[in-house]
């Protein structure tokens, strides 16, 4: 992961810059695992959190007062993958054909809207993702805090075969091309065919070019293609050169056997490890999982959501979602490090018209779209037998730890970038409460949810 610079740590809010705040009276749950503070002080100055703490910490008089009384405090939430360009239909990729910008920050501001104070891409289009990013991180919009990956290296764009290639049958060959390049860039499929020094040049060419936060690669395909895309020597490869760029490197995988290899390759984040086809995962991979603390971004959903899928989805769809249901609570079960993570986008408001989409928009509780789904997802933790307090914590500092920006983000203690929430309820007691969000803060300033 890319340090954070100032110039990327800065907010943006109408609100104008105020030099200190105090938050007093609410029970702050800070992130870090601990009994909650009652009756608690939270102190903010400019950007940064400079005190917590019971109401032995002094107030100084010029700080501007935040009656949080009977009310939580908890960190800012995170989402380690989302996709904030998600409707790659056909009429969505020409209709917003060259201001791919536009969704990306709609989405942005919909998850801070919603207490995502920050988020990650795990696959986009490159330039138009650091357009956005670039502007949050400078002020001049709203949205949550954005890191990406770009594409999955190995995988193709929108239009490939290993997304939604039907759209080559409505789009000219040529803008398809074109728009899957905006994804690509240069670490498409056609690095399937290499040999694995040629990969290394490729994906290193890549990293030095970009302006991604970390990488993605696929150790398995994607869609309706579930072979292994790289060999154990080319994903060592791949890992060895993310970490020679300083980035954490993530693997996507969807078969037992590709889960293996990723963790043999030593990735820092495996990315939906649960799903594991009509297959549960073997108890091996699981203790090594263990044993190794390697972090876990897991596609829980609701009991609703599997009902529905076992009512209306197709085999063997529904045979996989339930084994990866049974493999989240094997996960849970036997200690694994989990991160909030949930896959989703934002769903046009005609998505359940759409051939494409019409499966992600009238599922029952679908897991998929953003601002609603990662309330499902934590509402699926504690239906699966999550603790409060380490669902909590999947969703705030497991995952700044496991993207490695902890220094900043992920818990509410001194010197941290001041991300929070005040909530009316307490999440500890239910999962819903987690709704119920009074006001947040992004780098020190109160967000305009309106």
């Amino acid at each position: 992961m890319r340090p954070l610079s100032s110039e990327g740590r800065r907010g943006h809010s109408a609100q104008p810059n105020v030099d200190m705040i105090a938050i007093l009276g609410a029970t702050l749950i800070d992130g870090n695992g601990g009994s909650p503070i009652s009756d608690a002080v939270v102190l903010v100055e400019g950007e940064r959190i400079i005190a917590t703490g019971n109401r032995a910490v002094p107030v100084p008089p010029r700080a501007r007062i935040i009656d949080a009384s009977g009310k939580y405090v908890i960190p800012g939430l995170m989402d380690a993958n989302v996709h904030l360009f998600f409707a790659c239909s056909p009429d969505a990729l020409v209709r917003y054909e060259g201001r791919y910008e536009d969704p990306i920050r709609e989405a942005a501001q919909l998850a801070l809207k919603n207490g995502l104070t920050t988020v990650f891409d795990t696959w986009g289009p490159r330039q138009s993702l650091t357009r956005v990013r670039d502007q949050v991180n400078r002020g001049e919009i709203p949205g949550s805090r954005i890191f990406f990956a770009g594409n999955i290296i190995g995988l193709g764009g929108p239009t490939s075969d290993d997304f939604f290639p039907i759209s080559r049958t409505v789009l000219s060959g040529r803008m398809a091309d074109a728009i899957d390049s905006r994804w690509e860039q240069g670490v498409g499929p056609e690095l399937l065919w290499m040999e694995p020094e040629e990969v290394r040049t490729r994906v290193r060419a890549y990293i030095d070019s970009g302006q991604q936060d970390f990488l993605k690669y696929a150790a398995s395909g994607h869609g309706r293609s579930q072979y292994i895309c790289f060999s154990a020597e080319v994903q060592r490869i791949l890992v060895e050169e993310g970490r020679r760029a300083g980035l954490t490197v993530q693997s996507h995988t969807t078969t037992p056997e590709s889960l293996r290899m990723a963790l043999e390759a030593g990735v820092d984040l495996l990315q939906h490890p649960d799903l594991t086809g009509p297959r549960k995962m073997p108890e091996a991979t699981l203790s090594s999982i263990v044993t190794r603390n390697v972090p876990c971004a897991s596609l829980f959903v609701t009991r609703r959501f599997l009902a529905w899928s076992d009512t209306h989805s197709p085999e063997p769809t529904k045979t996989i979602n339930r084994c990866k249901d049974e493999n989240d609570a094997r996960l849970i079960a036997a200690g694994a490090r989990i991160l909030l993570t949930t896959d989703a986008g934002v769903l046009p408001e005609d998505a359940a018209d759409n051939p494409l989409l019409g499966a992600f928009a009238s599922a029952d509780e679908s897991p998929l779209s953003l601002g609603e789904a990662h309330f499902l997802w934590l509402e699926a933790a504690e239906q699966l037998g999550m603790s409060p307090m380490d669902a909590l914590m999947a969703a705030t500092r497991n995952v700044a730890s496991a993207y490695k920006v902890t220094e900043h983000l992920g818990t509410l203690e001194k010197g941290k970038s001041a991300d929070l929430l005040i909530l009316d309820r307490n999440p500890l007691e239910a999962a819903a409460n987690y709704r119920s969000i009074s006001l947040v803060m992004k780098e020190g300033r109160v967000v305009d949810r309106s």
